[in-house]
């Protein structure tokens, strides 16, 4: 039986989290992918201030309200980000329909959301962090699989969502490598209930990405990606030329714990070190999410199983 959550994904028009990414999500690109049916996302962080993530609430708020899709907002929730109490303090005020936790457990959010009716979703990168967040009352779980841009996981997301599903039969999105509705449609053959979808989304019309990271993301393929601990502390999937540009030997650990952007680091992460996923490859022209997602959705609604041709030699 379908939890409320995953009933709540019926109305969508794709099984897609736009997700949210720092420095490149915004209200344009969180309101055009509601408004087209889908769930915008983006992190608290990319708000510089207090003030202006209020205005950017009631903005979203006002000019989604007769959405087909929703949005969410994506909070870090690890105890040395300074700010996750005062903004989780407005995404209670605006009462946000969605909240994406991340490096850190979800348990201090979880209440104060459902209080007013909205839902949790924790992103983790292994079993053990599915079961805690699962013990602290999530509504679902966002996997961090291998390829996933930026601060991301290891496991196989065949492995993931199968171990997940002898267990937990609530909400899963994947992330890694989704760069297409017919990957959408796997995964809901797999066992997950929504794609969550970022590298594709970073050359969108609406993305608040640079001309040159666009253009390095246009350029990159799949070889082009490095998988380091050089930048944030922790493993993240970052492109390989900007790197090289700083100087920045992959091998190396930052040191510490930094997660999204270290304090007084030169070059800045994620402003002048890129992030993207192992789908890189597949990244079309600058276009509108409303036209991206177009695409995917005639793709997701051509997928289907083919018999194989022939016989294996």
């Amino acid at each position: 039986m379908k939890t409320a959550t995953q009933a709540s994904f019926a109305v969508l028009r794709l099984p897609l989290i736009v997700a949210p990414m720092f420095l490149v999500s915004g209200p344009d690109l969180v309101i055009s992918a509601a408004n087209w049916g889908v769930v915008g996302a983006m992190p608290t962080l990319n708000a510089r201030d207090l003030e202006t993530l209020e205005r950017w609430l009631l903005r979203i708020r006002r000019e989604t309200s007769a959405a087909r899709g929703t949005f969410a907002i994506n909070l870090v929730v690890h105890n040395k980000y300074a700010r996750m109490q005062p903004d989780l303090d407005l995404i209670v005020k605006h009462e946000v329909p969605w909240v994406i936790t991340s490096i850190g457990s979800p348990a201090s959010v979880v209440a104060r959301v459902h209080a007013y009716g909205g839902r949790v979703l924790s992103d983790v990168a292994t079993i053990r962090h599915a079961r805690l967040a699962i013990d602290a009352g999530v509504d679902g779980l966002i996997l961090l699989c291998a390829g996933a841009g930026g601060n991301t996981g290891w496991l196989n997301p065949f492995a993931f969502v199968s171990e997940l599903r002898t267990f937990y039969d609530g909400p899963l999105a994947v992330a890694g490598c989704i760069n297409s509705g017919k990957a959408l449609r796997a995964l809901e053959i797999l066992g997950a209930d929504l794609g969550y979808v970022g590298t594709p989304f970073i050359v969108a019309k609406e993305s608040l990405a640079s001309d040159e990271y666009r253009h390095e993301v246009h350029v990159a393929h799949a070889d082009d990606v490095v998988l380091t601990r050089a930048v944030t502390g922790i493993p993240s999937n970052i492109l390989k030329a900007s790197l090289t540009k700083w100087n920045i030997d992959p091998d190396k650990s930052a040191g510490g714990f930094h997660g999204i952007e270290p304090a007084g680091m030169s070059p800045k992460p994620w402003k002048e070190i890129w992030s993207v996923g192992q789908g890189v490859g597949t990244s079309m022209a600058t276009l509108a999410a409303s036209e991206i997602l177009g695409m995917w959705e005639n793709q997701y609604q051509g997928a289907t199983v083919q018999p194989t041709q022939g016989e294996y030699p």
